[in-house]
C-alpha cells in the first residue's frame, strides 16, 4: 500500500495543471462540487419541512467523488455507486430534476419511478447500476460486470464505491480476492469518513488504512487526501489507465469528512463530540478547494459568484418541478413485480 500525499490541494501554477486537466476542467471540478453540496443542502431543508421521508448526505465527500468521477469516461464506463455518491452520479449525467423526483418518490423517478429509498440511484442510459439496501452488495455487481467486460473485450472500466464499514462484510473481499486473480478492470473506492453510523473506524478494524488489505488480495492499494480533487483524480486516473490496459484492479480509499449525521433519521450528539465536527468543518473540502483555485488565478470572486447563482437557479426549478410532478399511480403497484 502506498500513501499519496498532495501536501494539501493538488494545485501548483497556472502553466502546470495536473495531467489530463485544463484550467477549465478545474473550474468544473469545483462546480460539481457545489451542485453536489447545494442541491445535498436543499433535499435536507425538504427532510425538515415534512417534504422529503429520508435523506442520506455527501456532505464532505463531494471532492473525492468528483476527483474521481473526472478519472471516468461516463459513455463507455459503468458505475456501481453506494448511497452518498451524489456527486459521482451528478457527473455520470442525473440531473438535479431528476433526482428531487427520486427524493419526492415521484411517478417520473428515473432511478425507480417513485418506488426505491433516496440514494439507490441508478439510470441505465447513463450507464448508473443501482444498489440495494444490504451494505457492499454492489461491490460484487461492479465486478460481475467487470467480468462481462473482459469476456466481451469491452474497452470498459467498472468502478464501483463503498464506505469503510462496507468493508468489514464478506461481499467486499469476495469481489476483492475474485477480481485480482481475474485481473478485471474494476477500480474499488472506498471513502472512509471514519463512521460506519455510529461506529468508528477503530473500533472496526485493527488497521489505520483499509488500503493495506489490497496487500492480502495482491492489488495495488492507495489511500489520499479524500479532500483534494486534484489528488484524487491523479490516483483515480492511474487506477483506471491500468484497468483499462488489462493491469486488473486497484483498491483506492479516500480520507473524507463526514459532515452530517449518517442519515435524516440519525442524530450524531450521541456519540460524535462536537469539537471532533468542529475540526472537520474547519477541513470542508469545498473551501479549501476554491481557496486553492483562487490563490492560483484558476477561479475569479465574479465566477464563483457566477457559479452559485446558476446553481440556485437549477436547484430552485428541479424544486419546484418535482413538488408540482405527479406520484405514482397506485394502480402501478405491481408492474415490474415478479412472483413464481
Amino acid at each position: 500500500m502506498k500513501q499519496f500525499d498532495s501536501g494539501g490541494v493538488g494545485i501548483e501554477t497556472r502553466a502546470t495543471a495536473p495531467k489530463g486537466l485544463t484550467e477549465s476542467d478545474l473550474v468544473r471540478m469545483y462546480e460539481y462540487m457545489v451542485l453536489a453540496r447545494s442541491l445535498d443542502e436543499r433535499m435536507w431543508l425538504l427532510n425538515r419541512a415534512g417534504q422529503a421521508p429520508f435523506v442520506i448526505s455527501c456532505q464532505g465527500h463531494e471532492a473525492a467523488q468528483v476527483g474521481a468521477a473526472f478519472s471516468l469516461q461516463p459513455e463507455k464506463d459503468v458505475l456501481v455507486p453506494y448511497y452518498r455518491d451524489l456527486g459521482m452520479v451528478l457527473y455520470f449525467g442525473l440531473t438535479p430534476r431528476e433526482l428531487m423526483l427520486s427524493l419526492l418518490a415521484r411517478k417520473g423517478d428515473p432511478t425507480s419511478a417513485g418506488r426505491q429509498m433516496p440514494g439507490h440511484y441508478g439510470s441505465r442510459k447513463h450507464n448508473v447500476i443501482t444498489g440495494s439496501s444490504p451494505v457492499a452488495t454492489q461491490v460484487l455487481h461492479a465486478t460481475g460486470i467487470a467480468l462481462a467486460a473482459k469476456y466481451r473485450r469491452e474497452d470498459t472500466v467498472a468502478w464501483t464505491c463503498v464506505g469503510e464499514g462496507g468493508t468489514s462484510q464478506g461481499d467486499f473481499h469476495e469481489a476483492l480476492n475474485f477480481a485480482s486473480i481475474h485481473r478485471l478492470p474494476v477500480v474499488f473506492f472506498v471513502e472512509n469518513n471514519g463512521y460506519a453510523i455510529s461506529v468508528p473506524q477503530r473500533k472496526q478494524m485493527a488497521i489505520e488504512n483499509v488500503a493495506d488489505r489490497a496487500a492480502g488480495y495482491g492489488m495495488p492499494g492507495v489511500t489520499v487526501d479524500g479532500g483534494d480533487p486534484v489528488a484524487v483524480y491523479t490516483v483515480a486516473r492511474e487506477a483506471v489507465d491500468r484497468a483499462r490496459a488489462g493491469g486488473g484492479p486497484t483498491l483506492i480509499e479516500a480520507k473524507v469528512q463526514r459532515l452530517t449525521a449518517h442519515s435524516s433519521d440519525d442524530d450524531d450528539r450521541t456519540y460524535r463530540d462536537p469539537e471532533e465536527l468542529k475540526a472537520e468543518r474547519a477541513q470542508d473540502p469545498i473551501v479549501r478547494f476554491r481557496a486553492a483555485l483562487m490563490e492560483q488565478g484558476v477561479l475569479t470572486e465574479a465566477q464563483d459568484a457566477d457559479i452559485r447563482a446558476r446553481i440556485k437557479a437549477q436547484i430552485d426549478d428541479a424544486t419546484e418541478f418535482a413538488e408540482q410532478a405527479p406520484y405514482p399511480d397506485p394502480a402501478e403497484l405491481m408492474l415490474h413485480v415478479y412472483g413464481s
